[in-house]
């Protein structure tokens, strides 16, 4: 197989692992309006169980990280799909509020091992100038998961038997997809050697903390934006569940679409100016997400259901659509041996801000409208650009 043949398969067996991975992780935020009445969630509940997802997601960033640094991508794709197939199937059985929790944090650890494992696999397998590309059609799959699940879970499920039904279809799926590569997938070679990653070496790149440090504001934007957007299309501007499952698959397919898109136009501006991968990134980044402040603060208005479907669009393309950009910066500010831990780091980031956000949001919301909560959401993401900024300041003057 030529080495344009080999690099496509790779690239196309990790975006279909990181759906089949994000569709059962994603599955819950779909899920919000039937959690909600299930098991009697308040608004606020629903911003902490997305905040428990996000912890046991957070609590496991940095051991996996170390752990795919150490012995390779493919015991995390194998026991990670494993996790999350197990985790989908125990949140449709579950009898109560608590082991509910329960089941959303085991799930969100379950998930720790994508985005270390999925950027090693990219960054060991596909040439330097195309890796932006790469990263985002990788990025695809968590887009594309998450509009999986809103399909199978709030759409297609109900309509067949009931969103528990949907919900374990995905988890069965993820087992039989952890099987298949458990048997025909060898990854990368393990670099061995100790499972502690070099946070001294991280701490001391000023770029890559600036980035991080802008993570936790472009974090909280995504995952608030993600757990709250069935919910504020079915209460705020008043669609039925089917069409708010309709309108956050929308948001995903778009932020499919951004993510490969600008990543390709990062690749590309590259390698007209000659500038290096994470320079491109960083300044499109902060384009990219500038643009997602303004369509969060217009979702304040609560508009008909058709501009809001259409403005929920563009927050895909902007808010959902950056991770690509994200994960390229932050590959290409370290060395390769250090991705994994790299990407913990990045990753835990976007995670620390969706441990406050979505509480925060839901608080604004219950005590009076959604105006209030989208126009702080804005707000902290408008600082994310500020960051970002900063981490262009930082780059090396190439």
């Amino acid at each position: 197989m030529s080495h344009v043949g080999s690099t496509r398969r790779l690239v196309g067996l990790v975006t279909g692992w990181q759906t089949v991975a994000s569709s059962c992780y994603y599955a819950p935020f779909v899920a919000a309006p039937f959690l909600s009445e299930a098991f009697g969630l308040s608004r606020f509940l629903v911003g902490v169980l997305v905040t428990t997802l996000t912890l046991g997601y957070t609590l496991a960033l940095v051991p996996s990280g170390a752990l795919v640094d150490t012995y390779g991508e493919r015991p995390a794709f194998v026991g990670g799909l494993a996790g999350l197939g197990g985790g989908a199937l125990a949140v449709t059985a579950v009898p109560s509020t608590a082991l509910l929790f329960a089941a959303a944090l085991t799930l969100g650890g379950a998930y720790a091992a994508a985005m270390p494992a999925t950027n090693r696999a990219i960054v060991a397998g596909v040439p330097v100038d195309r890796q932006g590309l790469a990263i985002g059609l990788k990025q695809v799959g968590v887009t594309g998961g998450s509009a999986l699940a809103a399909l199978v879970v709030a759409t297609a499920g109900p309509a067949v038997a009931t969103w528990r039904a949907g919900l374990a279809g995905l988890g069965l799926l993820a087992l039989a997809v952890a099987g298949v590569f458990a048997v025909g997938y060898a990854g990368s070679p393990a670099a061995g050697g100790p499972t502690l990653p070099d946070l001294g070496s991280l701490r001391d790149n000023r770029a890559y903390v600036a980035l991080v440090a802008a993570g936790c504001c472009l974090g909280a934007g995504l995952f608030t934006a993600v757990g709250y957007l069935t919910l504020y299309l079915t209460e705020a501007v008043g669609t039925t569940v089917a069409v708010a499952g309709g309108g956050f698959a929308l948001a995903q397919v778009a932020g499919s679409a951004g993510r490969v898109g600008v990543g390709s136009v990062a690749d590309h501006l590259g390698r007209r100016l000659s500038w290096a991968p994470a320079r491109a990134a960083t300044l499109l980044l902060a384009g990219q997400a500038g643009v997602g402040v303004v369509l969060l603060a217009a979702l304040a208005l609560s508009p008909p259901p058709v501009v809001a479907l259409v403005l929920v669009a563009g927050v895909g393309l902007s808010v959902f659509g950056f991770t690509g950009l994200y994960y390229t910066a932050l590959s290409a500010l370290v060395d390769d041996e250090e991705v994994g831990a790299a990407t913990a780091g990045g990753q835990t980031a976007l995670n620390l801000g969706a441990l406050v956000a979505p509480p925060v949001f839901g608080l604004l919301a219950d005590a009076g409208s959604y105006g209030r909560s989208w126009l702080g959401l804005a707000g902290v993401v408008a600082v994310g650009v500020v960051l970002v900024g900063l981490t262009y300041a930082r780059l090396p003057d190439i």
